[in-house]
């Protein structure tokens, strides 16, 4: 299920983010943690550059651009120069693809005409319901998210539901499949003693993978916890 990841590589010119996701606490913040030593704006999960990584691209044929953090924080001038590094790599290496991520995917349209062809914009969508997202994130609540994502004038775009929370069930299948992304990763959290979270039945996720299916969506499945969705 996760063959994606296992020919991927994290770049991270850029580092750290102030939304300060629940779900990342326990993952990225943690791993940033180790750097006390090495980087003390690493350490603290505070945005800021590495500009002497901008040349090191990894020789994975997938590359998470700026994977460690949210690249919306990340000065316009700098993503420029990100992308100029990745628009030099590509005449030597141009099989590769990069993931540019951001749960404030307005701030992809400004880079849209320089995007090389192998650059795929993605977003998180965990639910449909913005109740109570608050207390689970500072980034542009749900339904924010999904009509910047929808209104990004861009071809290749996918979107990651994981950790999954609870959503309803047709409206959520409709967000998903008025964005048409390539694809979607689906998955629980991973975190489950750190992190609670409302999250869907197994009935409901099943339901839900079934009908991106249907509309030509291909899901893969990330942390499933066993349940077998069909995909």
């Amino acid at each position: 299920m996760n063959r994606m990841y296992a020919k991927a590589k994290t770049w991270n010119p850029f580092k750290g983010c102030r939304f300060n996701c629940s779900c990342c606490r326990p993952t990225f913040q943690a791993q940033a943690k180790r750097q006390k030593n090495r980087c003390k704006d690493c350490y603290d999960y505070k945005p800021h550059y590495h500009p002497e990584r901008l040349g090191k691209i990894p020789s994975a044929e997938i590359v998470f651009v700026c994977g460690n953090g949210d690249i919306s924080f990340c000065d316009p001038t700098y993503t420029h120069q990100i992308i100029n590094a990745i628009a030099n790599h590509n005449q030597r290496c141009p099989y590769k693809q990069y993931y540019f991520q951001s749960r404030q995917p307005e701030y992809f349209e400004q880079f849209i005409p320089y995007f090389p062809s192998n650059v795929i914009v993605v977003t998180t969508l965990e639910t449909n319901r913005d109740t109570g997202y608050a207390t689970v994130s500072k980034a542009p609540i749900p339904s924010e998210r999904y009509q910047q994502f929808l209104n990004l004038n861009y071809l290749r775009k996918v979107v990651t539901i994981e950790p999954v929370m609870d959503f309803d069930l047709d409206v959520f299948t409709n967000w998903i499949t008025d964005i048409t992304p390539e694809y979607v990763w689906l998955g629980f959290n991973s975190k489950p003693r750190q992190v609670q979270l409302p999250e869907p039945s197994e009935w409901k996720l099943t339901a839900f993978a079934q009908a991106l299916k249907r509309s030509g969506i291909q899901v893969n499945g990330k942390d499933l916890r066993g349940l077998n969705i069909g995909i």
